[in-house]
């Protein structure tokens, strides 16, 4: 606000303010868009500013006034996406066509409305300036309310960028997913562990071996080519001969 008095003070208004006459034929007019530099006039100790009179409908001017914070430079994430549901909730109009109307992109403007499911106090983070928009999509990868909190303080305590927080995100997701669901056998899986340890039984044994895991046992497969192998795999493994 500081930088906007001055620059009207040394420049003036640039841009006129916009305002509708009152109904009760007092002569009077409310404001429809514009109320910072309104503001900031008031304090550079001017005594008039220039405007430009419409009349506008009720709800056209709602409208004109959340376009015009919409357009602010220095709007918040959580604003902007405050902004977008009153837009739609009061116009009963779609995404898409929200979209459309304010020149921005449907994913753009969904992304913005998901940091209205953060939790209140990640939220003022957000709008403090604390978090940033992309840490607060990481956090919102999260679906348990305490796992967010934990990667939002972990975050602004080891000032994460926004791609390590990403990937703390990833292994805070894992390591509940863990813990809920605990590793179970799955028919026809081939695990990268039982495939690296089939590897090294057939490196050993100087042939092909095959590990599987079904959901109710395992099983290992051992190749040979004759009786003449067979023992030799055998004597590997410490076992007498067939037929000995």
């Amino acid at each position: 606000m500081s930088e906007l008095v001055h620059s009207i003070s040394e420049f003036g208004v640039l841009q006129p303010i916009v305002v509708r006459p009152l109904r009760d034929s007092s002569g009077k007019y409310e404001l429809i868009m514009g109320e910072r530099r309104f503001r900031a006039s008031k304090l550079a100790g001017r005594d008039s500013i220039p405007a430009i009179v419409k009349n506008t409908a009720d709800e056209d001017m709602l409208r004109d006034a959340l376009l015009e914070n919409l357009h602010r430079a220095d709007l918040n994430p959580l604003e902007e996406a405050s902004a977008y549901q009153q837009l739609l909730s009061d116009f009963g109009i779609t995404q898409e066509q929200l979209a459309t109307r304010i020149g921005r992109s449907r994913p753009q403007i969904s992304n913005t409305l998901r940091l209205l499911r953060l939790p209140e106090t990640i939220q003022r983070r957000v709008a403090a300036g604390v978090l940033s928009a992309g840490h607060a999509r990481a956090i919102l990868s999260l679906r348990d309310e305490s796992e967010m909190q934990r990667l939002a303080d972990k975050i602004v305590n080891e000032d994460l960028s926004v791609r390590a927080a990403e990937a703390a995100a990833a292994v805070i997701s894992a390591a509940a997913q863990g813990a809920k669901k605990p590793l179970r056998p799955v028919s026809g899986a081939r695990h990268e562990q039982l495939d690296q340890l089939a590897t090294r039984l057939g490196d050993r044994l100087d042939t092909q071996v095959k590990v599987a895991l079904t959901a109710r046992k395992g099983q290992i497969k051992i190749d040979f080519a004759t009786i003449g192998d067979l023992n030799r795999i055998l004597k590997e493994l410490g076992e007498s001969g067939f037929g000995e």
